[in-house]
C-alpha cells in the first residue's frame, strides 16, 4: 500500500526497474513513493554492486524483528505513545465526546491523563496526536476554561506544560454541584411561572426535584453543618409565624445578626432541596414566606386531595 512499508513485490519491481535502467525517481512515481524511499532502499539493501529483491526482503525482516525486541515495555517511545496507547486515547476519546466535549479536545484531554506527572507542552501534543498546534491551542482553552489543565513552566521555563493535577476532579464535582443547583433553581422560576399544573410545570417540576437531589447529594450537606441547620430554623419561624416576615424581623426574632439570617435564606434558594418539602417564597422586598414545593405532588395528587377535603367538609 503506497506509504506503508515496502513489500516483497515492490522489491522485485524496483529490482527489475533498476535492471531496465530506471532512475530512483522515475521508479518512485511507477510505485507512488518518494524518491528518498528508493535511493534508501538501495542503499541499504545493494550487496557487490547489485540489488537482488529476496535478499532486500531477508534483510529488511530481520530489521524489523530486531526493532520489535528492542522496543520498551513502556507506553512511549522516542516521544511517541506505542499503538497500544493511541489505540486507548482513542478510545477513550471516544467514551468522552459521547458525553459532549468536542473530539478533539477529548483526545488532548485524555493524551494528558495519560501522560508523567510533568505534564506535556504544546510541542509534545502536536507531537503525540499527530495534529496542528492551532488543534492544540483551542483544545486546551477549552479544557481551561472547565478549570481541568492548569499551565505550569517547565524546569528551563521557556515552555509552558500543561498538567492535570489532583484537584482536578474536585473541581470538576464542585463545578457539577453548582450547576446541578442552578438547574434546580431556574426549573424552580419556571414553575412558578407556568403553574404547576401545565404540562410544561410538571415537567420542569420533575426535572427540578431530580437536581435538586443531585445537588444535595453531590454537595455532600449534612444537617450537622451551620448553615443547613440555620436555614431549617429560618424554615421553622416562617411556619410558626404562618405570616410573610421581613429579613429585619427574622433576624430580631431568632436573635441573629442580620447577616446570619440572610445566609440561610440565601442557602435555601441556592439549595431548594434544604427545605423539601416546603419551598422558601420571596414575596416583596427582603419579605419571606413558605409554600409547600409545587414538584412534590403531581397535578392529578393535588386534584384527589382537594376532592377529599371538599367531601369532608361539612
Amino acid at each position: 500500500m503506497p506509504g506503508g512499508r515496502l513489500t516483497h513485490e515492490d522489491r522485485r519491481q524496483i529490482a527489475a526497474w533498476l535492471a531496465d535502467g530506471l532512475g530512483y525517481a522515475e521508479i518512485g512515481r511507477q510505485l507512488g513513493r518518494p524518491t528518498s524511499t528508493i535511493s534508501r532502499e538501495v542503499a541499504r539493501n545493494r550487496a557487490s554492486g547489485a540489488y537482488l529483491a529476496d535478499d532486500a526482503q531477508q534483510a529488511a525482516g530481520h530489521r524489523a524483528r530486531r526493532r520489535k525486541q528492542a522496543r520498551p515495555a513502556g507506553p512511549v517511545t522516542d516521544g511517541q505513545p506505542t499503538e497500544l496507547v493511541r489505540g486507548f486515547v482513542d478510545q477513550f476519546a471516544t467514551v468522552l465526546a459521547a458525553t459532549g466535549m468536542p473530539r478533539m479536545t477529548s483526545r488532548v484531554f485524555v493524551c494528558l491523563l495519560t501522560a508523567d506527572a510533568g505534564g506535556l507542552t504544546a510541542a509534545d501534543l502536536v507531537r503525540r496526536l499527530q495534529v496542528s498546534p492551532a488543534s492544540v491551542s483551542k483544545s486546551i482553552a477549552y479544557l481551561e476554561a472547565m478549570e481541568l489543565v492548569v499551565r505550569q513552566p517547565d524546569s528551563r521555563g521557556r515552555r509552558e506544560r500543561y498538567v492535570i493535577d489532583d484537584e482536578v476532579w474536585l473541581r470538576a464535582w464542585q463545578a457539577d454541584t453548582s450547576a446541578h443547583g442552578e438547574i434546580a433553581t431556574a426549573a424552580q422560576r419556571g414553575i412558578e411561572i407556568f403553574g404547576a399544573d401545565t404540562t410544561a410545570g410538571a415537567r420542569l417540576g420533575k426535572m427540578g426535584q431530580f437536581f435538586a437531589r443531585l445537588s444535595e447529594q453531590m454537595s455532600g450537606s449534612t444537617l450537622g453543618e451551620t448553615v443547613v441547620y440555620d436555614a431549617l430554623t429560618v424554615l421553622a419561624a416562617l411556619v410558626h409565624a404562618g405570616r410573610p416576615l421581613s429579613l429585619g424581623t427574622l433576624a430580631a426574632a431568632l436573635d441573629w445578626p442580620v447577616d446570619r439570617a440572610a445566609a440561610a435564606l440565601d442557602a435555601i434558594q441556592r439549595q431548594p432541596a434544604i427545605a423539601d418539602p416546603l419551598a422558601l417564597r420571596v414575596i416583596g422586598p427582603e419579605t419571606y414566606t413558605f409554600t409547600t414545593r409545587p414538584d412534590r405532588l403531581s397535578p392529578a395528587q393535588r386534584e384527589a386531595l382537594q376532592m377529599r377535603i371538599r367531601d369532608r367538609t361539612p
